[in-house]
């Protein structure tokens, strides 16, 4: 009799799985980036893994495309989407004229790129996206500024700094110096500024985009600027004097600090950060990164910015854009290193034992009382010793368990033991089932506050 060959369990590189005390913690932070895009108006969407391979490609820059997975299925080349702003555009081209504008979206969905994996970063990643479609007011770039913050402060992460730029400024710049045509090599290597330092990027400026010596100084003279917001806005403002797209960009940047500051935003929240430039090509004005003060070496935890001619390579309608995306993957990295996050096992927070194994229906009627009640309730399917029962509940973090014999059960009782500090008290719940519910939440509550 032959023996089939069992085949290895295996993940490919780049990618992995998620057990369910990493699981738990990503379901928890899409929960909260839901509630909070909700609280702002927008609306959830959906679209497609993938796209014809025209849709995508060319849209991000050099690297995305590198990194895009595509291939030919049926005779056409597809790709998958390597993030969810290229697939809105075209989602927003097909579908405007019964959506109309403003259409304020948000998306959270997985997204993929065939790069070097390192701490936080794989090549299947979630991405929590929102944006605002079909206007250029400031209003909407004040609002994507707000919705990072309130974010950021809902996930429970108190030292983060939102860093603001605006495109404009960089071009204007770029403008005076007769180099506008090389803008994007300029801004992706002005955007690698803070990892690789300056010394490299202005060899990049010189090699890559073509400046001299002293255009590659000018650039980078404009981004050792610093001081406070209104400090750096006025040196910016005096630089880009007599230029247009500056001193429009500066104007916008002005009115987003001032609109935080309306919303009593803390200063030390957010700053302008000329560096900021953002690797995509489709960025057109004002660009946000998200970096934890904790650990700044952990990169944008949650990045954007203004696209405002995305749309137009799909239709003739202008579809200004702006939005940015939390990652997901990134953030629970940062915060597993900074032990801020919690690895919960189970998703319910009381258990119940099977102890007789005559009376499946009595625990049945208990579990769906407490359930009822608004408890998360795990009840063990198989009737062993008791001890084997609650040492599983134990490897599983449950505070509470409901142990009832026949004799508690003839009675209308149960056992409502915390199982942090092992005491525990027998409690009626055949008449009434609150001092049941009232004994479960002074346990979880005390759970609770002492960690």
């Amino acid at each position: 009799m032959s023996t089939q060959q069992l085949i290895e369990p295996r993940t490919l590189k780049g990618f992995r799985d998620y057990l369910p005390e990493v699981m738990i913690p990503r379901e928890r932070l899409m929960e909260t980036a839901r509630r909070v895009y909700r609280s702002y108006g927008f609306s959830p969407i959906d679209t497609p893994a993938l796209e014809y391979l025209e849709i995508l490609a060319g849209k991000g820059s050099d690297e995305t495309d590198r990194q895009m997975y595509r291939f030919e299925h049926g005779g056409r080349q597809v790709g998958m989407r390597f993030d969810l702003t290229i697939p809105l555009a075209r989602f927003a081209a097909q579908h405007i004229g019964k959506l109309g504008t403003p259409f304020k979206r948000y998306h959270i969905a997985p997204v993929w790129r065939g790069e070097n994996t390192q701490a936080g970063r794989y090549r299947e990643f979630v991405q929590c996206d929102f944006d605002t479609i079909g206007t250029e007011s400031v209003a909407s770039d004040v609002e994507t500024a707000l919705v990072i913050h309130d974010l950021l402060k809902a996930i429970g992460i108190e030292r983060f700094q939102v860093r603001i730029n605006n495109r404009q400024i960089l071009n204007g710049l770029l403008e005076q110096l007769g180099l506008l045509d090389r803008s994007q090599a300029v801004l992706r290597a002005i955007d690698k500024l803070e990892k690789l330092g300056p010394d490299v990027v202005d060899e990049e400026l010189q090699r890559v985009g073509g400046l001299t010596a002293e255009q590659a100084a000018s650039v980078l003279g404009l981004c050792k600027m610093n001081g406070d917001s209104n400090e750096l806005l006025n040196q910016l403002e005096h630089a880009l004097v007599g230029n247009d797209s500056g001193t429009a960009g500066v104007a916008r940047l002005r009115a987003i600090i001032d609109g935080l500051k309306a919303a009593g935003v803390s200063e030390d929240r957010y700053r302008v950060d000329v560096t900021i430039a953002r690797g995509l090509d489709y960025y057109t004005g004002v660009v946000f990164e998200t970096l934890l003060q904790d650990l700044p070496s952990i990169g944008s935890v949650c990045s954007g910015g203004r696209y405002d001619n995305l749309a137009g390579l799909y239709t003739k309608q202008h579809l200004p854009g702006i939005g940015a995306s939390l990652g997901l993957d990134r953030l629970i990295a940062a915060m597993e290193q900074l032990n801020q996050i919690e690895k919960p096992k189970t998703t319910a927070n009381v258990f119940v034992p099977f102890f007789d194994a005559d009376r499946l229906n009595d625990y049945m009627k208990l579990c769906s009382v407490v359930r009822r009640g608004g408890y998360n309730v795990e009840f063990y399917p198989d009737s062993k010793k008791l001890g084997a029962q609650l040492k599983f509940a134990d490897d599983r973090g449950f505070p509470v368990a409901l142990v009832a014999g026949s004799d508690e059960l003839n009675a209308g009782n149960c056992q409502v033991k915390d199982l942090r500090n092992k005491s525990s008290e027998v409690v009626n719940w055949s008449e009434s089932s609150q001092p049941l519910l009232d004994a479960i939440a002074k346990i979880i509550s005390s759970s609770t506050t002492s960690k």
